[in-house]
């Protein structure tokens, strides 16, 4: 959920309020509000909870200090908060847990900083101080002045679909025809193929910083990725099938968060498990690319993912692309699959084998190795809608049209493939 605490001015409310559950950090807290030149009167005693209940009555301030410390569910409380707090509340949360995934689910959530007790008179001036400059830097409304940054994960709904052919060929184009830095992140942490495809060596930098996430930086950055040409850097691994991957997944975070600042594309191949171990991956994600095949399995997981991204990640765009399109011996057809999926597929990439045998055979990415064929030109149509992605472009998701047989759902195909596998006739 990402809280309404995100956008808004503050208006003409109070400065600071602060809900704090002991003395000692009260202690603490009052002389850096008089220093402020704040009211002391507006420390209260009382946690997370008593701030929910006051806010649900009385107008928030523009900054709110508030103690998780006798929250059993701190998430789920924070987004009870974000519920009675208007817009433009920048809120500083304190706690005793010093857990790395719950400070970036947090932050996730909304949350300006959260400090760790006991508390600090120096921590504490310096969290407000970076509260208060929300209010005096430019919005991004103002314009171009943020840096331009797009980041893209891309999914398959099932294994061998082509999501990392994909990923590795949007990544060559955003990098070499659109002259964009970019950044390829391959979570397939055991079996990825994306240094494979760029006819790399994987190197450990993809292992070192799940081992050691409080490394990741902008110079971690530049010493562990491999670079694949001027503008595309590649972060991936090939651990070993004998170690499990022990991981809370802040490492991933922090990684979004460096390329964020170090380039302006990212691309996430992200397998399916990890999307479900790691839905924090998806907090900074723009654009999500399903790729899909036209068989049942397929468009069954295509609802599943799509259902679990409206919940889970509903700030990402959703685009649907159908790989490996052979019309004439589909499992389903086009039109069913629209149906059953209740949206329009947004590209079909053709099925060519002897391309994807030739770009295997010289090292390179598809698009690289297969300039001219069909699926390369929807590949470059794919790069070019996601180079122009904005709010307007994909702020919806275009149902598909009812076919004349009415609500096509699963049952239905399944039923119809049934039906003409017995009396010996090929499925559509």
């Amino acid at each position: 959920m990402n809280a309404p605490w995100k956008s808004g001015m503050p208006g003409n409310r109070d400065p600071f309020a602060a809900y704090i559950c002991d003395d000692a950090a009260l202690d603490v807290l009052r002389p850096v509000v008089i220093e402020l030149g704040w009211q002391p009167e507006k420390c209260n005693k009382g946690g997370l909870r008593n701030a929910i209940q006051s806010l649900s009555v009385s107008a928030s301030p523009s900054i709110l200090l508030v103690d998780l410390s006798e929250s059993g569910d701190p998430l789920n409380d924070i987004n009870a908060l974000a519920e009675v707090c208007e817009p433009g509340t920048v809120v500083i949360a304190i706690g005793q847990v010093n857990d790395v995934r719950l400070y970036r689910d947090l932050l996730a959530s909304g949350i300006h900083d959260y400090l760790l007790k006991p508390l600090s008179a120096g921590a504490l001036r310096d969290a407000v101080a970076a509260a208060q400059t929300v209010f005096s830097s430019p919005r991004n409304a103002d314009g171009e002045a943020a840096k331009r940054h797009i980041s893209t994960a891309i999914v398959g709904t099932r294994g061998g679909v082509g999501a990392s052919t994909l990923a590795t060929s949007l990544s060559w184009l955003f990098s070499t025809d659109h002259k964009s830095p970019t950044a390829l992140l391959d979570l397939d942490v055991h079996f990825g193929t994306g240094a494979l495809a760029l006819d790399l060596e994987p190197g450990r930098g993809l292992t070192d910083a799940i081992d050691n996430p409080s490394r990741i930086d902008g110079l971690f950055i530049e010493r562990a990725m491999i670079r694949a040409n001027d503008n595309l850097s590649i972060l991936s691994a090939e651990a070993p099938i004998n170690s499990p991957l022990m991981t809370d997944g802040a490492a991933f975070v922090q990684l979004e968060e460096e390329f964020r600042q170090a380039f302006e594309m990212t691309v996430v191949d992200l397998p399916r498990n990890m999307l479900i171990n790691f839905p924090h991956v998806l907090a900074d994600v723009n654009l999500v690319l399903l790729a899909a095949e036209m068989t049942l399995a397929s468009a069954r997981d295509t609802i599943r993912i799509m259902s679990w991204l409206k919940t889970n990640a509903a700030h990402a765009h959703i685009m649907v692309i159908a790989n490996k399109v052979q019309p004439s011996v589909a499992e389903i057809s086009k039109a069913d699959f629209e149906a059953s999926i209740e949206r329009k597929i947004d590209f079909s990439i053709p099925f060519d084998i002897k391309a994807a045998a030739n770009a295997a055979k010289m090292g390179q990415t598809f698009v690289e190795a297969n300039r001219s064929s069909k699926a390369s030109a929807v590949i470059k149509q794919i790069a070019e809608r996601v180079m122009g992605a904005s709010e307007e472009d994909f702020s919806t998701d275009e149902p598909a049209k009812k076919s004349l047989l009415g609500g096509f759902d699963l049952k239905s195909l399944l039923a119809k493939k049934d039906k003409n596998e017995k009396v010996g006739e090929p499925a559509e």
